[in-house]
């Protein structure tokens, strides 16, 4: 169980904040029902109310600072999705999507990044698919990285590209050695 005060990921509404926990009674259930205090994150105002157990929506904690780091680090070694039939890649997308997790996320964005790459190169356009998907798993992984790493969210994807970058050279000097 979460605490008041901790941060979550709660499905596509990101990062919020529990600020409490309370029961209440559903429509047709039996009894009171333990429900979390949400406040999704950059808002003052808002409220959503999750089960505390049964919910719909995924509801995990956040990743720790090291393991951001980590990921940061493994995305050379991140495989791309494997979409053997075009008609399926925008459900390939959802289903990353609605993990939450950040593996899957960066899967996406180097998936779509890889991709826009080689239609570029073959004087295509990036897909209106791709575009909507890149930046919903950029706007999910960032808020949560940013928080953690306390690197503003419009940084975020030149902090990855430069880390990556690094690690690379570093690579290659011990490989050279």
């Amino acid at each position: 169980m979460f605490e008041t005060g901790e941060y979550v990921v709660y499905g596509r509404t990101g990062i919020c904040q529990v600020t409490g926990v309370t029961t209440m009674r559903v429509d047709g259930s039996s009894g009171e029902k333990l429900y979390y205090v949400l406040r999704p994150g950059g808002e003052t105002d808002g409220k959503i109310f999750t089960p505390v157990e049964g919910g719909k929506q995924v509801l995990r904690g956040i990743i720790t600072r090291e393991e951001a780091e980590r990921l940061i680090d493994e995305i050379p070694s991140i495989e791309t999705l494997s979409i053997e039939n075009e008609k399926f890649r925008e459900d390939s997308y959802k289903k990353c999507i609605r993990t939450c997790e950040c593996r899957d996320l960066l899967r996406i964005i180097k998936t779509i990044y890889v991709r826009k790459q080689a239609r570029l190169s073959h004087g295509k356009k990036t897909t209106a698919t791709d575009e909507r998907y890149l930046k919903l798993a950029e706007d999910h992984l960032y808020s949560e990285f940013s928080m953690l790493l306390d690197i503003p969210k419009e940084h975020m994807a030149d902090y990855i590209e430069q880390r990556v970058h690094q690690q690379e050279e570093a690579e290659e000097q011990v490989c050279a050695v």
